[in-house]
């Protein structure tokens, strides 16, 4: 059995080798918060986010600090998105226009150089070319500084595009296009491509305006061309099945096929500038997802992938054996991210268990905190007695959906932050004394 009490905040930082910064991350009570890398709340901002995110100074006019969170606590229901600055002013807002006259924004956003904000919502509608019923459609929204619309995309539109079988697409009616506050495909991001490799070698599917996303539930990773709304770039939802069962672990050569991939969060390209730049880095949670699903008992642990876009090949990956424990040290079956730092270090959020870590290539954790902040309350809209699934709602939890590196220089320049060696103890010799 597990231990039931644990260490919390920095547990692990070795300054010399980890990337200096600080970082962002959504609390489960309602709060948002920013720590230097000893772990101190150096922001708390009283406000649900989904995720927490600061803005680059470049897209604020050289303002620092400016974060967007949410209006309200209800993390899948909120009625405003809104741009805080440092002092926690409102200076951008918008919900009102939305065209379910509230924003219900969950899992992304992304601020454009062109000074506009793109929107991952849920819209509730009826598609009958899917169901009779309401099913709660995502949409990607583009929204002006005034709140108008200036593009939007819907995914039920674009179902017969995402590769799914005839048997996968009858799973995919009957199981899950029923109302869900996550959304149908229950997708969980929205990134714009940015400059990139691929578009500078030729490749018009990764035009920088194109957007990525991930499906949880649909088991895919999908490149959407910002011109037409098409699906121009894929992968999943079926894989070559390059698993090695007799291992049961994500061992083996580079590059190699991507044999899974389940639940997963968070796809995007790595920026230009940064090791690997033009990849596409994916936490692959390995939760139970797809049609059928693939099963948590099957591969007993989560990974950070990163991916040849080109050859769909990965080139580089992180589970719980890259650190030398065991497979299963290293999992959340929902939620978390990674970050390809400036050093080649990958800043991973472990969700389920509000860890976050920085890993070097080679798989040493040099940098590790815990989440504090926990919370009991049980999660809305689950009611009855718990299961094993819903039991997970009901616990004390110090969740994280998704972290963020934030450099110095994209907050006020007086903010404080320690960088002050934390070495852990040696387990084997670490004991407690009672009197």
């Amino acid at each position: 059995m597990p231990p039931t009490i644990f260490p919390t905040g920095v547990t692990i930082y070795d300054p010399d080798r980890a990337h200096n910064c600080f970082v962002s991350y959504d609390g489960r009570n309602g709060h948002a918060y920013l720590i230097d890398m000893n772990g101190n709340e150096v922001k708390i901002w009283p406000y649900n986010a989904m995720p927490a995110e600061i803005l680059d100074p470049a897209l604020t006019g050289g303002e620092r600090g400016h974060a967007i969170l949410q209006g309200e606590r209800h993390s899948f229901h909120n009625e405003t998105l809104i741009e805080l600055d440092w002092d926690e002013n409102v200076v951008w807002q918008w919900g009102e226009k939305a065209p379910d006259g509230a924003v219900k924004q969950s899992h992304d956003f992304a601020r454009l150089a062109n000074g506009n904000t793109l929107v991952l919502s849920r819209l509730p509608r009826i598609v009958p070319e899917i169901s009779d019923r309401e099913i709660s459609d995502q949409a990607f929204y583009e929204v002006t500084p005034d709140g108008d619309i200036a593009w939007q995309w819907l995914s039920a539109d674009h179902i017969d595009e995402f590769g799914f079988t005839p048997k996968q697409r009858e799973l995919m009616l009957s199981n899950r296009m029923r109302p869900r506050r996550t959304g149908h495909l229950a997708l969980n991001n929205m990134s714009p491509l940015g400059p990139n490799k691929c578009f500078d070698e030729g490749d018009q599917r990764f035009h920088p305006d194109n957007i990525m996303t991930c499906s949880r539930d649909g088991n895919f990773v999908a490149i959407i061309a910002k011109s037409t709304g098409e699906v121009v770039w894929q992968m999943g939802p079926d894989y070559p099945g390059a698993y090695d069962f007799s291992k049961k672990s994500f061992v083996g050569e580079f590059p190699r096929p991507v044999d899974s991939v389940a639940g997963q969060h968070d796809a995007h390209i790595i920026p230009k500038g940064l090791p690997g730049a033009g990849n596409v880095l994916i936490y692959d949670n390995q939760g139970s997802a797809g049609f059928p699903p693939v099963y948590l008992e099957l591969f007993q642990g989560s990974r950070v992938i990163e991916v040849d876009p080109t050859t769909k090949e990965i080139v580089w990956q992180y589970d719980g054996l890259a650190s030398g424990a065991q497979c299963w040290t290293f999992m959340s079956f929902h939620m978390s991210n990674a970050r390809r730092l400036p050093n080649g270090n990958t800043l991973i959020c472990e969700g389920d268990y509000g860890r976050l870590v920085q890993v070097t290539p080679d798989g040493d954790i040099v940098w590790e905190y815990v989440n504090p902040n926990f919370v009991s309350e049980i999660e809305p809209g689950f009611t009855g007695k718990p299961n094993a699934f819903t039991s997970i709602f009901m616990a004390d939890r110090n969740w994280i959906y998704r972290a963020q590196p934030v450099p110095y220089d994209w907050v006020p320049a007086d903010t404080p932050h320690s960088e002050m060696p934390v070495i852990p103890p040696q387990n084997r010799s670490y004991r407690v004394t009672g009197n």
